[in-house]
Order: C-alpha cells, then structure tokens, then sequence
C-alpha cells in the first residue's frame, strides 16, 4: 500500500479504518443482538406460559371463591329460613292456644258447672228419693183431703 501523500487523502485512509472498526464492532454487536434477540424469544414463551399458568391458577381461584360464596350464601339463607319457620311456628302456635283458650274457656266452664251439680247429686243420692217421698206425701195427703171431704159431706 502507498502511503498517502496530502492530508486529506490521510484523513478519508483515517476515517476508512475508522468505518471498518466501526463495522467490525457492529458486526460483533449484531451476533450480541442476534444471542440476545433469541434469549428475549425464549423468555418471552418462559413469561406466556408463566401468565398461562398464572391466569389457570387465578381462574381456579376464583371458582374456589365463588363456590364458597355460593355455600355461605346458601348457609345464610337456609338459616334464614329456619328462623322464619320457627318464628311463624311460634306464632301460629300461640294464635292456636289462644284461639283455642278462647272457644273452650265457656264451654269448659259450662260443663264444668253440669259436672260440679252432678256430682252433688251423686254425694246427695237421698235428695232425689226425699223428693219424690215429699211429692208422694203430700199427693196421698191431698187424696185424703179431697176424698175425707166429699165422703163428709
């Protein structure tokens, strides 16, 4: 090779080695990119199928949530329930007693006073024969009287 022989000839030789530095460099920093490139790809498929993996695992989460929420929505309902039951249990049951206190109250009284007599009578049993006694005297006494006074007269 020559040398150059005016200074601008030295600079454009200068500025060529500069240039052929300067693609040897990005020569060597494409083959850098090129390995990066590919570790960028492979984690990109490392990250998709992490978030796959992710989001299963967050849908499977969020259908544990919602079937406990199912079940303590249905506990609550079915306590609910039972309380209602037992409230209106509790109330028909008192609007029978005193439905019931109500109606049978007279009646009950009724027969108990019918009872208490006929028990009376039953402790007395001479009242009913002492009865018909006086009903006998005093009718075969009328008899004579009426008899004694037409025969007398």
């Amino acid at each position: 090779m020559n040398r150059p022989t005016t200074a601008r000839e030295a600079l454009i030789v200068e500025a060529l080695g500069e240039v052929a530095r300067l693609l040897e460099r990005v020569e060597s920093l494409q083959s850098s990119m090129d390995a990066g490139r590919r570790a960028l790809v492979r984690e990109n498929a490392a990250l998709g199928e992490r978030l796959n993996a992710f989001a299963t695992a967050m849908s499977s989460i969020t259908q544990q949530a919602k079937v406990k929420a199912v079940e303590y929505m249905v506990q609550r309902t079915n306590d609910a329930t039972r309380q209602s039951i037992d409230a209106q249990t509790r109330a028909m049951n008192e609007a029978a007693r005193l439905a019931f206190t109500e109606q049978l109250n007279p009646t009950l009284a009724r027969l108990t006073v019918s009872l208490q007599q006929l028990v009376q009578r039953a402790d007395r049993p001479w009242d009913v024969w002492l009865t018909h006694a006086a009903t006998a005297v005093s009718s075969a006494a009328l008899t004579w009287f009426v008899a004694s006074w037409f025969a007398f007269k």
